[in-house]
């Protein structure tokens, strides 16, 4: 298994980069959200890859981040999902914008992935709800601003911040809008959900 390559940016495709790795050009399928945030032509780049091995092919997919290599491996271990097709979702959601709309059950955000409709769409969200916990999504989420890890009183924070963002949801505001609001609250053991509350809606 080839867990991540290490090297100089060569090439430039559609849907894919040439990392030079000690003079060794390889080819890696990377989602539109990669392509985006490339370095220049001949920077250094480290790019974690998952390798498909099939009779008549190998082909590498790889990702900026380790967190978008596992959504990719949680996303073809869906039935019907395969290789390119989580490369489609990925390419629209980045990995915690996937997860935000996994949790809040907007099948409609993943349909806008080429190639994938509202059955497959639902049935990501059904099979992988469980795999994805509403405090990965806080912990993922941080942009520089601390994020809400709980430290003692794990179980009551992340009771307080469920809560909150289920009746930030039930106001109207989408699970990925109501998690950016939270995120950088510091919550703590004598924080009540209002409190929480208030300090997200001036936030939104």
């Amino acid at each position: 298994m080839i867990s991540y390559l290490k090297g100089a940016l060569s090439d430039v495709e559609t849907d894919s980069i040439v990392i030079d790795v000690s003079g060794i050009g390889w080819q890696v399928y990377v989602p539109g959200q990669v392509l985006d945030r490339l370095p220049a032509i001949g920077d250094p780049i480290k790019i974690y890859t998952y390798l498909q091995v099939r009779e008549d092919a190998m082909t590498l997919f790889g990702f900026l981040e380790k967190d978008g290599l596992d959504f990719f491996k949680l996303l073809i271990g869906v039935n019907g999902v395969g290789p390119k097709a989580a490369l489609a979702v990925l390419s629209v959601l980045g990995a915690d914008d996937l997860r935000f709309a996994i949790l809040g059950d907007d099948a409609k955000a993943i349909e806008k992935a080429p190639g994938i409709g509202a059955k497959t769409a639902k049935r990501i969200i059904l099979e992988l709800k469980d795999k994805v916990s509403l405090d990965e999504a806080f912990v993922h989420l941080s942009d520089g601003e601390d994020s809400l890890q709980p430290s003692e009183g794990a179980n009551e924070i992340n009771g307080i911040k469920e809560e909150a963002l289920l009746a930030l949801t039930a106001l109207g505001y989408s699970s990925s809008e109501a998690c950016k609001a939270l995120n950088g609250i510091a919550v703590t053991g004598d924080m009540n959900v209002e409190a929480l509350l208030k300090l997200a809606l001036q936030k939104m």
